[in-house]
């Protein structure tokens, strides 16, 4: 692959907007600077050799550390990638696993669901917007960027569904988004690689791919972040703005600002409640999985509440239009059903091929208000199962409320 790493005209489509100019700020005044990774298995690090060193999220987070480290700046970094997770829940993932994990002000926030968010556009743009709307509203000093992941299907030569409805988002509120797969693809036309070289599944990269996606990365970070050389006031005035921006590197201000949500019923106000939080029958037990038990995509405690008893339930309050629960679910996991507000149970069956593998988090919405209000949710289990399923256990991660 020398010819990939000598290529000079390899870019990523990078659409600046308004760019990254509250970290920039804080970068030229020697300030800390935290960043955040929230997105699926690929900012997580899946395919890389050592996730936490060679995978872009990581490279990424060195090239940060060393241009701001290096000149004496303190940077902090929190990876809130999960694999197999999309902008539903990343957008309930958000406060805790972004801002509570960061314990203080996050100056940029990367996203990346391009490539786990299913083909319902309006799902896909509650999800977006409801990131972007949380964190205007919960950290509006924070700059964010969006990320898009390449695979097969969003490497023909036309943009891929979902990245242009994260685009939609992206203009709307005048966000910076780097086009990782629409690199790639001009590297597959120049013939100077394949696909399955840079990612031997079609969607994780391996290290080579990890390192070109950092590469992309760094390309839009230099020009968004140039350190100002020291005495020079000028540039500390214009300290987001390079002196020159490649063709590939397109600016473009919007005109407007927004007066209200580009979906009505986006997930600005999503958040998860610990188990704590939760009210449960004595059928109910804390637990945690055994080390021995297999486990993916989930790098966080496994403490959950348990029960195989059919009809124990629990209870959790909250406000806004609608409830769900992330479950613990594997091998043993069974039917449940969940009531709102008093109204009929509803039965749901979580239990999908990836269960026989191993135990994984799935989260499971339940059908939402026609407005905003008070939510008295009950979740029951019950004495049915897949006929797959080794038993009727309920293992409950969190609470989701939105």
């Amino acid at each position: 692959m020398k010819e990939l790493q000598e290529a000079q005209d390899v870019h990523a489509e990078m659409i600046r907007r308004r760019g990254l100019p509250a970290t920039a700020r804080k970068a030229a005044e020697g300030k800390p600077v935290t960043v955040a990774f929230l997105g699926g298995s690929i900012t997580e690090g899946a395919g890389a050799s050592q996730r936490d060193v060679t995978s872009w999220r990581a490279l990424t987070e060195q090239y940060l550390r060393e241009k701001l480290d290096g000149a004496g700046r303190p940077f902090i970094s929190v990876n809130a990638g999960v694999g197999g997770t999309d902008s539903t829940l990343g957008a309930h993932r958000l406060q805790e696993q972004v801002f509570q994990a960061a314990e203080g002000p996050v100056d940029l926030l990367f996203v990346e669901f391009s490539v786990n968010d299913g083909e319902d556009r309006e799902e896909s743009l509650r999800g977006m917007e409801g990131i972007v709307r949380a964190c205007r509203r919960l950290s509006p000093a924070t700059d964010l960027c969006f990320v898009y992941t390449a695979a097969e299907k969003n490497l023909t030569g036309i943009r891929l569904f979902n990245i242009a409805v994260h685009e939609e988002v992206a203009e709307y509120y005048d966000i910076p988004s780097v086009d990782f797969a629409a690199g790639v693809y001009r590297l597959l036309q120049a013939g100077t690689a394949e696909w399955r070289e840079l990612a031997p599944d079609g969607v994780h990269p391996n290290d080579l791919g990890h390192a070109l996606y950092a590469r992309f990365m760094q390309e839009f970070l230099e020009a968004e972040l140039p350190l100002p050389q020291k005495n020079d006031p000028a540039q500390n005035e214009s300290v987001h703005t390079p002196a020159h921006t490649p063709a590939h590197m397109l600016t473009h201000i919007p005109a407007h600002t927004p007066s209200g949500p580009l979906m009505p019923g986006n997930y600005e106000h999503a958040h998860m409640l610990a188990v704590s939080e939760l009210s449960w029958s004595e059928a109910f037990h804390l637990k945690q999985l055994h080390p021995d038990d297999p486990l993916m995509n989930w790098r966080y405690s496994t403490e959950h509440v348990y029960t195989e008893v059919p009809g124990a339930a629990f209870t959790f309050t909250g406000q806004g239009r609608g409830a769900g629960v992330l479950l613990l679910c594997g091998p043993d996991t069974g039917m449940l059903e969940y009531s709102i507000n008093g109204g009929s149970f509803v039965q749901v069956n979580p239990f999908d091929d990836w269960c026989l593998q191993a135990y994984r988090p799935v989260p499971v919405l339940f059908t939402p208000l026609d407005s905003p209000g008070e939510l008295q949710v009950t979740v029951r289990n019950t004495a049915l199962k897949d006929t797959r399923s080794q038993g009727h256990g309920l293992r409950i991660l969190r609470a989701l409320v939105h």
